[in-house]
Parts: structure tokens; C-alpha cells; sequence
């Protein structure tokens, strides 16, 4: 497997995903500059978190316009798996890949702490095996507030592409409790808030995560 790290300039959980990926996983990862061609013959891209271009107008709004993101479209159109967590989902909002957008937290504070969150709707390549059942692992953002008009969330939920709900209520005031959605023609294009590259390994007292890299990459 191959495995495409987007960074963009304030990205700061690149080498998070990386070091899973590669070194966790032992799978083959390479970073993709934001300004660079999306490599040929990538079995896979993660789109990571941090903090793209500073959140500035809306955070993801100014990643959405790098030249990778062209590149990102036509691979996840044709059906490669695309991973975006935290900062990557709301690049993929933000790009048309997926539906919604990211608001700030409803308290309008910066949250960061563990969570549960239950896998839901339709398998997707990071949720292979999973459905049905809980996974802790944390968020850390500011504007993690999932809102889309009513219309949309229905159709989200019929098609089952709901894929991570907050169990307990959303902390960030998203709506449905949703944690994260699946997009693309085939689900393969995946956004969650929480943070699966934080909970990868024992030493770090959480390991759910390295089941979403697991299913990722076969």
C-alpha cells in the first residue's frame, strides 16, 4: 500500500499520520506538498489536521484553492480512499467532497479530550468490520461543529453515510451528533473530527484508532 500524506503550510498532524501509517502499520507513506502533482499509483491519501493556512476566512477555506486539491477530486472520483481527520474533513468540506460544513464549537471554546464514538451507516474503507461498534479516541479543535440544512442531513442518513456519531451528544454542538460522514461513489472519501493518528499505539493509552489504518489498508 501506498499511502499520500497531504501537508499544507499550518498543517501539524502530517507526521501523526505518517509515523501510523509507516511505522505503525508498515505500510509505505510519502508527504505531498500542497503546492505539488498528487503522486501516481497511490493506493491511498490522508488529508490530515492542524491548522491550514492559519483557519484564516474559514478553516479549510484557503487549502481548498492549493493545486494538490485538483489532483485529490479526480483520485477520489475515482473511487481512491480519501481520509480527512480534523482539519483534513473540514479541507473536504471545504472542497466539495463532502457535504456541510464545520462551525465553531457551540461553546466557542477549543476542546480537546477524549471521546466515544459509535461506527455507523454503510462500510466505507476505514470502517471495513467496524460498523456497529464504539471506538475512543480525541478531539482537538475549535470549529468541529458539523451543520448542514435539514435536507442534506436526511439524505446523509438514508443513504447511510452517517459514519461516526458522538456517544453521550456531540461536545461540539454538531448537528445529529454527527462525528463524522462518508462521500464520493462509492463511500470511499471519509471525515471525522476525532483523531484516529492520536490513538494508534498502547503508549499512548488508546489504540482504537489503528483499526480505522488497519481497515484502510487492507
Amino acid at each position: 500500500m501506498r499511502v499520500g500524506i497531504l501537508t499544507f503550510p499550518g498543517s501539524n498532524c502530517d507526521h501523526d499520520c505518517y509515523h501510523v501509517v509507516k511505522h505503525v502499520m508498515g505500510a509505505e507513506a510519502q508527504y505531498v506538498w500542497h503546492k505539488d502533482r498528487l503522486p501516481e499509483k497511490l493506493d491511498a491519501v490522508v488529508v490530515p489536521g492542524g491548522f491550514s493556512y492559519g483557519d484564516y476566512l474559514r478553516c479549510g477555506a484557503l487549502a481548498r484553492f492549493s493545486p494538490v486539491i485538483a489532483d485529490l477530486v479526480t483520485f477520489a472520483e475515482r473511487g481512491g480512499p480519501v481520509l480527512g481527520i480534523c482539519n483534513g474533513f473540514q479541507i473536504l468540506c471545504e472542497a466539495g467532497l463532502l457535504p456541510g460544513v464545520l462551525m465553531r464549537n457551540a461553546s466557542l471554546k477549543y476542546i480537546c479530550k477524549d471521546v466515544t464514538i459509535r461506527v455507523e451507516g454503510q462500510e466505507t474503507p476505514v470502517t471495513r468490520g467496524l460498523v456497529g461498534q464504539s471506538l475512543t479516541m480525541p478531539i482537538a479543535h475549535a470549529e468541529g461543529n458539523y451543520f448542514a440544512d435539514p435536507e442534506t442531513l436526511d439524505r446523509l442518513e438514508g443513504e447511510g453515510r452517517v459514519v461516526f456519531r458522538y456517544v453521550g451528544g456531540a461536545p461540539n454542538g454538531s448537528a445529529r451528533d454527527i462525528a463524522g460522514i462518508s462521500g464520493g461513489p462509492s463511500r470511499n472519501v471519509v471525515g471525522l473530527m476525532p483523531h484516529p493518528d492520536r490513538a494508534s499505539e498502547s503508549i499512548l493509552g488508546l489504540e482504537d484508532g489503528k483499526r480505522m489504518f488497519a481497515a484502510l489498508l487492507g
